[in-house]
């Protein structure tokens, strides 16, 4: 039982290194979606240091470790769109594995994750 669960934990940690397909939702995408007050739940799965350094508009911080048991996911829509993001990409899996046990229905990741997000210069709170 525990080799299959860390099968299924790689296979997401795998998935979340890509950065197409359906399960993606592109920069420009999210902010024009956050200019027009019309985001999805995004959430920043990287260190508190990280987060603090810089993070997408509208961002929260639940830490890809703390996602199987955060009370702040708690308080989330399960039917809304998440967009999940790490700095490349391997953390998010680990976090979107979570959240689909956790009973999300729609999870995605940001296009290429944080390094993507600043290498096209676009907006961050600090």
């Amino acid at each position: 039982m525990y080799k299959l669960f860390l099968l299924g934990l790689m296979s997401f940690y795998l998935l979340g290194c890509s950065s197409t397909g359906d399960g993606y939702m592109q920069q420009e995408a999210l902010l024009v979606s956050i200019k027009k007050n019309n985001a999805p739940v995004i959430i920043d799965v990287r260190s508190e240091a990280e987060y603090q350094s810089s993070h997408v508009p509208n961002a929260i911080h639940v830490p890809f470790w703390s996602a199987f048991s955060n009370d702040q996911l708690d308080s989330l829509a399960k039917n809304k769109t998440v967009v999940l993001y790490c700095a490349h990409g391997p953390r998010a899996g680990v976090a979107k594995f979570a959240l689909s046990l956790a009973g999300f229905d729609d999870i995605r990741y940001l296009a290429g994750h944080m390094t993507a997000w600043t290498e096209a210069n676009l907006p961050v709170e600090r």
